[in-house]
């Protein structure tokens, strides 16, 4: 058998063809509140409640929440473009123009979501350049007059209204 060398933009390429939605994990820490956005998030398990999500293990952010061990999964709505851009960035005040109000279990949910969970730390693995993170579901809400921010082939995409071909997209 002939192991083959993936490079990894390759890699990056040929997986964006998989569509994702986005969300931003967020905690409140003594000093304020901070977050991150996160595009490896799943369901995990039913019984118990648990949902997986991957930060990079460059992320300055989660080893705060890890620390805190609550934390929100904020799943971004369709107009949620710069609140995922604003949480993507590093050294910037991630909270500045968001609006948002403490979940249930005191972290952050941010208005406008399609849906939150909150959670508490249940387990982590290895998972090469990133952590595989599993959080056990404490609480969580939905919305159903939202679509959801998509993203696919490295842009952010918008549901469109199914016509006789199918579904539409827009970036």
């Amino acid at each position: 058998m002939t192991v083959t060398t993936i490079e990894p933009q390759y890699m990056r390429r040929i997986l964006g063809h998989f569509c994702s939605g986005i969300t931003v994990i967020t905690a409140s820490t003594p000093d304020g509140p901070i977050g991150f956005t996160c595009q490896s998030f799943t369901s995990l398990s039913l019984d118990p409640p648990l949902v997986c999500f991957c930060p990079a293990r460059t992320s300055a952010t989660w080893p705060r929440i890890r620390e805190i061990g609550t934390f929100a999964v904020n799943v971004l709505a369709d107009r949620h473009d710069g609140v995922s851009n604003g949480f993507a960035r590093t050294g910037t005040d991630k909270f500045a123009d968001v609006a948002w109000t403490p979940g249930a279990f005191g972290a952050p949910v941010l208005d406008g979501v399609i849906a939150h969970m909150e959670c508490r730390l249940w387990a982590e693995y290895d998972g090469g350049d990133h952590t595989i993170v599993t959080a056990e579901v404490l609480d969580l809400h939905a919305s159903q007059d939202e679509n959801p921010l998509l993203y696919f082939q490295g842009a952010y995409r918008h549901l469109q209204p199914r016509n006789d071909s199918g579904v539409g997209w827009s970036s």
